[in-house]
């Protein structure tokens, strides 16, 4: 592929870095590339500087904090500010664009922030790191060559009830595995729901604190769950149906 002639080379670069998924050793999930740019980079935009400057000090403890400079980007964050965000970068700095946990982009907030910097010319880096959503996949035996994200299904009741339906009937009719999250603290109502609503031959993969010393990933048919007590509440979780 040959390089956009229009890209200006003075313009500074919009890094992409993961996080861990929890509390461990960074450099037991995080690769060397990840802590060179921490090392290098001032400016990043996150979801929480409190968080993001926990992470950069553990990355890197001897690099200055007080040089650090965060845009947030969050649930309150005023759209109209995002492009306002990646100034620095036209102003010849390389950014990074933190997640929260996992990898940025996502089921995690910054998909605008890289849509606006293709616009604008900026070059964008992803590197690597985990991923619940494809580190879950992965390790379920589900159809890796066909897949969704869902993300998070409805709250209400009836309402979630019919989208778990819908994904079995999906995942039966295209072999497609159905990927989704829920909220940490309704796990289990959620798991419980799935074993009532989906049939008794459906495959659930149920994802557990991935990376971490508690790490837990089993699938199973729903007949096999009906007969398992689950303790996953408050645990960042992944969920994958398979028909």
């Amino acid at each position: 592929m040959q390089p956009d002639k229009k890209l200006n080379l003075l313009v500074g670069k919009l890094y992409l870095v993961p996080t861990m998924l929890g509390d461990g050793a960074p450099l037991e999930v995080l690769p060397l590339s990840i802590k060179r740019t921490i090392e290098d980079v001032d400016h990043y935009i996150a979801e929480n500087e409190k968080s993001a400057r926990r992470f950069i000090k553990r990355i890197s403890p001897t690099k200055s904090q007080p040089d650090l400079q965060f845009e947030l980007l969050n649930k309150y964050t005023d759209p109209s500010e995002i492009p306002n965000f990646l100034n620095p970068c036209i102003q010849g700095h390389d950014m990074v664009l933190l997640s929260e946990a996992g990898a940025p982009g996502i089921a995690d907030p910054g998909a605008d922030v890289v849509r606006i910097a293709h616009e604008r010319k900026i070059q964008v880096v992803p590197l690597v790191g985990p991923s619940s959503i494809s580190m879950a996949l992965m390790a379920s035996g589900m159809n890796g060559q066909n897949f969704a994200f869902t993300g998070y299904l409805p709250i209400d009741n009836e309402l979630r009830g019919k989208a778990i339906k819908s994904l079995e009937k999906l995942s039966f009719e295209t072999g497609q595995a159905q990927i989704f999250i829920e909220t940490p603290y309704r796990n289990e109502k959620l798991f419980l729901e799935l074993t009532k609503k989906l049939k008794a031959t459906t495959r659930l993969c149920i994802a557990t604190d991935i990376t971490l010393p508690t790490e837990n990933i089993q699938t199973k048919t729903i007949n096999e769950w009906k007969r398992i007590t689950l303790a996953i509440n408050k645990r960042p979780t992944v969920f994958i149906v398979q028909a």
